[in-house]
């Protein structure tokens, strides 16, 4: 019993920080503060995952450049964020330009300040600790970096792919408990089935289409089948994200990739599936032309 007041307690403190900082913008009726409070709290989820990425590396044996590892990571999270700064019409203004153009400059620099830095340090697989020095940047801080974006554009979009995936993880898990029989990919995850997956899926489009459906104006004019595909694919994705991640710690024999949360785990346990989902979700959403919606 003790165990699962302290799981309920870092749910709630993780949806009340998450939610918290992702509506914050429009709590405080101030779209630049909301931005740079999301973009804060993102740093500090960028940084655990990241933390977390090099330790399931180094458990590989790979010796990445982990303080221009969290530099490159703060960048790119940056340039997401300087897109708040844009004029309406589009056009920069002059601290964008002056912020944009240092961080692309710093970014531009780090591959091969990267390579001649290996030239002083004891490796056996050079290429692969500059791989692993970056990849981060690619997985952990361009997803989260299309989320502050997505918050710029329709804050309740992101909300409703956020809500998605957690709809489809926490059915998943109650049907695949009660109804589960054919395991799904044990080799991954021994525990997920075919009949909890397929369940969630097809909530989260339920869901999906049914808040779409009543609140068309604030997900920019969206129709029900839009919101049925968005719970779709965030079921999906999301889901496969989770297995990525899965797949990454069972390499190393971790059960959690961190714990930071009692009874959840570590950063990436928390964001594993929202990390493969971003990118997907937010070219459905441009694609839906829902993009540039006052929140």
């Amino acid at each position: 019993m003790k165990k699962f007041w302290i799981r309920t307690a870092s749910s709630v403190v993780y949806v009340a920080l998450f939610l918290g900082t992702m509506l914050s913008g429009v709590i405080l009726k101030n779209e630049l503060a909301g931005t740079i409070i999301f973009l804060a709290f993102l740093l500090f989820v960028a940084c655990g995952c990241t933390f977390e990425f090099y330790r399931i590396a180094k458990m590989k044996g790979a010796k990445p450049i982990g303080w221009l590892g969290y530099v490159v990571v703060t960048l790119v999270l940056a340039t997401f964020a300087y897109f708040c700064d844009m004029n309406s019409d589009g056009s920069m203004t002059p601290l964008f330009e002056v912020a944009f153009v240092g961080t692309f400059l710093s970014a531009l620099l780090a591959m091969p300040l990267a390579a001649i830095i290996q030239l002083w340090r004891k490796s056996d697989s050079p290429f692969g600790d500059i791989a692993y020095t970056f990849l981060p940047a690619f997985y952990i801080a361009l997803p989260l970096g299309l989320m502050i974006y997505l918050q710029v554009q329709n804050t309740y979009l992101l909300v409703l792919v956020v809500a998605l995936v957690w709809i489809n993880d926490a059915c998943a898990y109650m049907l695949g408990s009660l109804i589960g029989k054919h395991k799904m990919w044990t080799k991954h995850s021994p525990g997920k089935t075919w009949e909890g997956t397929i369940s969630g899926v097809l909530i989260a489009a339920l869901v999906g289409a049914g808040v779409v459906a009543l609140l068309p104006d604030a997900f920019g004019g969206l129709k029900a089948w839009h919101g049925a595909l968005l719970g779709l694919i965030c079921g999906v994705v999301g889901t496969l994200g989770d297995l990525v991640e899965s797949m990454l710690k069972r390499s190393v024999g971790l059960k959690d990739s961190g714990k930071i949360l009692p009874g959840h785990g570590g950063f990436l346990d928390r964001f594993d599936s929202l990390l493969i989902l971003m990118p997907f979700a937010t070219i459905l959403i441009a694609i839906f032309g829902a993009f540039y919606v006052c929140v």
